[in-house]
């Protein structure tokens, strides 16, 4: 045990040593945060560090990732209190402007706990890719690391997650004439016939998509007139994925999804009680929206859309509500599983314990000094 505090040792004055940053040394040496971890590390019984041979050469990242409703914001605002952190929001809603009720954005108080990024970034009249949310990350990542501190990426957008992990593939980027030329012919001949347009040059990418899937039959008809290739041989094709920052990851998900689902429930009505509705109202006041733009596709938000449209009650809207987003959970929980199999570092805690917050504290420290 005395070579894993040794570790443990090595690594809380590692972080802060040399760093340039000394309102972060001040907090960790006088507030004792730092023999807190410590101690705390040590009592765990998943934490033995013995080896206090040299970092690797690559500075380390941080991953918090969950479903909704995890607690992913109070773990990683309790980090940012222990850690010379900044936060990279890893979430497809948040990316938006004045979408702050149904997004469950973090507070101004929790939004100076530490720098936060990729938050407020865009309009809600436009899209935010997968691909430039790599490009932002890995720059954020890497000019995070040269101020000395430590990114954690935080969120519950796990195609973003892969996207970091796996990199991209090299697909031509969006033609708006294009879009709008096959939007133009699936308003006038539905989008069945587009699909079926999209089976005579590609079939295998025909056969894995539904005939209404308006979205992906879109972009996968895209791809494959500007390419000139089947959507396969595009996908094969590798940008460049080389990472600033070592990835370690840790997941939260739920022991028993029934209290996850109570959770969820209790949060939606929040935010109803919040002003979600009128929220959306203003934003439908301010901004030029449609139903179909990413931003109003986001749970809560399509509802509150159908029921300002008149097309379901308030009490639809409220059911509607916290069943799509317990289909988020769903899904997200399906992604993590993956991750599971093919991120082996990934950590996954039970989201549900009632020390969360110490449990990711120590966690955090122990991949820290690994």
């Amino acid at each position: 045990m005395q070579g894993g505090l040794k570790g443990f040792h090595h690594i809380a004055n590692g972080i802060f040593r040399g760093r340039g940053d000394e309102r972060w040394q001040a907090r960790f040496t006088h507030t004792g945060a730092k023999q807190r971890i410590i101690a705390r590390a040590a009592a765990n019984s998943l934490l033995t560090v013995t080896d206090t041979s040299p970092r690797p050469s690559l500075p380390p990242a941080l991953l918090l990732l969950g479903p909704t409703a995890s607690g992913k914001t109070a773990g990683a605002l309790s980090l940012a209190r222990a850690l010379p952190l900044e936060i990279i929001s890893v979430d497809s809603a948040l990316v938006y402007r004045d979408m702050d009720i149904g997004t469950a954005k973090p507070s101004a108080a929790e939004l100076a706990t530490c720098p936060h990024h990729l938050i407020d970034v865009v309009s809600p009249e436009d899209a935010y890719s997968a691909a430039r949310f790599r490009a932002d990350a890995v720059r954020l990542m890497a000019e995070i690391s040269a101020r000395g501190r430590i990114p954690l990426l935080v969120g519950g957008t796990m195609l973003y997650f892969k996207t970091l992990h796996d990199g991209l593939s090299d697909l031509p980027p969006a033609d708006a004439a294009l879009r709008r030329a096959i939007d133009t012919d699936a308003a006038a001949r539905g989008w069945p016939a587009v699909h079926a347009e999209l089976a005579m040059l590609d079939p295998a990418a025909a056969a894995r998509l539904a005939p209404g899937d308006a979205q992906r039959i879109q972009r996968a008809l895209e791809i494959v007139r500007l390419s000139g290739r089947p959507l396969a041989e595009n996908y094969a094709i590798r940008e460049d994925d080389t990472l600033p920052c070592r990835l370690l990851p840790m997941a939260l998900a739920p022991s028993d999804r029934s209290v996850l689902h109570a959770r969820i429930a209790k949060r939606f009505d929040a935010m109803l009680h919040a002003g979600l509705v009128d929220e959306v109202r203003q934003l439908r006041r301010n901004y030029r929206l449609s139903a179909d733009l990413p931003s109003m596709r986001c749970v809560g938000y399509r509802q509150a859309w159908e029921y300002l449209d008149g097309a379901i009650t308030y009490d639809e809207l409220h059911f509607k509500g916290i069943a799509a987003t317990r289909q988020l959970a769903k899904r997200q929980l399906t992604w993590q599983r993956q991750f599971r199999e093919t991120w082996p570092s990934l950590v996954e805690l039970d989201c549900l314990r009632p020390d969360l917050t110490d449990a990711i504290r120590d966690t955090a420290l122990q991949l820290l000094a690994a």
